[in-house]
């Protein structure tokens, strides 16, 4: 969901330009409280520039979609088609009339809304005023549920002719099976044509409260105003109950390989197994091993096997996705038909040895220097340090994570990388999904 942004003519344009040339400057610690009605806040002050942006972020993303495959999802395309009276072309103009920008995301764990907007009070006040009815008072006209029934169809049958939308699909169900990470966020046919509009309200009525959201807050503010701007942004959600905890995701107990029919050039592969959380004590030792292997674009050890050595494919790559239960760990590719044996072939070898044998002391001082090298660029921007936040609150991940981040990958070692990799990713217990010509 996203609202296009127009700069105010005398304000807004050199500020945003403005922003683009922002000299890096070291981030003030991260603070935290609560709001009256539950709501967790993490703020940042950015003092550099005269705007401000907010995130809310709440515990249900497509997780959460139960026996209707696109809740989540349909639930927060609606949001900013109509609220509080207010139709999607008003809430537009609105705020395009203040040069204020409205953006968000729907994913398996969160949800989010994002407004970004300048923190002068003519300008702010009635961004946040549209904000707080998106967020609290979407009206979910049977009209707009139609139209973007249709839309949300239209799009399924769009990703059925790309291979890898299709391979991700079938990948994540194969791994998860009954747990709801299975459950395809975008929805199935006919899970779409049967959630009503009562569906609907329900699903936000139950996720979209206050002790369910985390509130990331970055910008030219100080603490007594982002605490200000905290209880306006959630003052008309209801207090409600936090998202109950999901399943455990089991492991895989054996080796699994599907292959799908697909008219595509070229077949995508995907290869994994559950990994791990978002707070896994192994993450950061994890982080660095992937690295090496895959994480590390052209310089990574799968990169050099089967690209440079046997131009077997483009790009390939590894990662851990960590969600607030155990997500993916990914290799995946895209080869030639013709090619298809010989790349699996080498794939799985690179990866058993890997693990085997873990990163040489080369390898590891390499990436541990990359890695600590480009975290300043990480946090470069307001844009990103409010992503961070939402992160680190949504995970419930230390208050000093960033400031602490290179130290904790310094001190990593070759023992602790080959012990982490051994205990937890396991080759021969893998799904492998194919998609492409027979």
């Amino acid at each position: 969901m996203v609202i296009n942004l127009r700069n105010i003519m005398n304000a807004g344009l050199w500020l945003f330009a403005l922003l683009l040339v922002a000299p890096v400057k070291a981030m003030a610690p991260i603070e935290h409280w609560q709001t009256t009605n539950g709501a967790r806040v993490y703020f940042v002050p950015a003092p550099e520039l005269p705007m401000l942006d907010i995130q809310v972020v709440f515990n249900a993303g497509g997780a959460r979609d139960g026996k209707h495959p696109g809740l989540a999802q349909f639930t927060h395309t609606l949001l900013d088609k109509g609220a509080g009276g207010l139709s999607a072309n008003q809430i537009a103009e609105q705020l395009e009339g203040v040069g204020a920008r409205l953006s968000g995301s729907s994913l398996r764990d969160m949800a989010t809304l994002n407004l970004r907007s300048l923190n002068d009070a003519k300008y702010l006040q009635p961004a946040l005023a549209v904000f707080t009815n998106v967020l609290a008072h979407p009206d979910f006209n049977d009209v707009d549920v139609k139209r973007e029934r249709e839309s949300m169809l239209i799009g399924l049958q769009y990703a059925l002719q790309k291979p890898d939308n299709v391979a991700e699909k079938a990948f994540y169900a194969g791994l998860y099976g009954e747990h709801p990470y299975a459950s395809p966020p975008e929805g199935t046919p006919e899970s779409l044509k049967a959630i009503d509009r009562t569906a609907l309200v329900v699903f936000h009525k139950q996720y979209y409260v206050a002790r369910n959201a985390v509130v990331a807050i970055v910008g030219a503010v100080d603490r007594a105003q982002a605490e200000q701007l905290a209880e306006t942004v959630t003052k008309e959600l209801p207090a409600g109950e936090p998202a109950p905890a999901l399943p455990e995701v089991a492991d895989l107990t054996e080796a699994r390989e599907q292959r799908i029919v697909h008219p595509a050039s070229q077949t995508h592969i995907q290869i994994g197994a559950p990994g791990i959380r978002r707070d896994d004590p192994d993450y950061f030792t994890l982080y660095v091993g992937n690295y090496v292997l895959g994480g590390g674009g052209l310089v990574s050890r799968l990169s050099n096997e089967i690209r440079e050595k046997r131009g077997l494919s483009y790009s390939v790559y590894s990662y851990f996705m960590p969600m607030a239960e155990r997500g993916p760990f990914e290799v995946g590719l895209q080869t030639r038909s013709d090619q298809v044996a010989e790349a699996l072939e080498v794939t799985r070898e690179t990866l058993a040895t890997y693990v085997a044998e873990g990163p040489t002391a080369a390898e590891l001082d390499a990436a541990k220097k990359h890695i600590t090298g480009g975290q300043a660029l990480r946090i470069d921007s307001n844009k990103k340090i409010l992503e961070y936040l939402a992160v680190i609150g949504f995970y419930n991940l230390p208050l000093d994570y960033l400031l602490t981040f290179n130290d904790k990958i310094d001190v990593i070692t070759l023992e602790q990388v080959r012990d982490a990799l051994k205990r937890r990713v396991h080759p021969d217990k893998m799904l492998t999904v194919l998609v492409g010509a027979e």
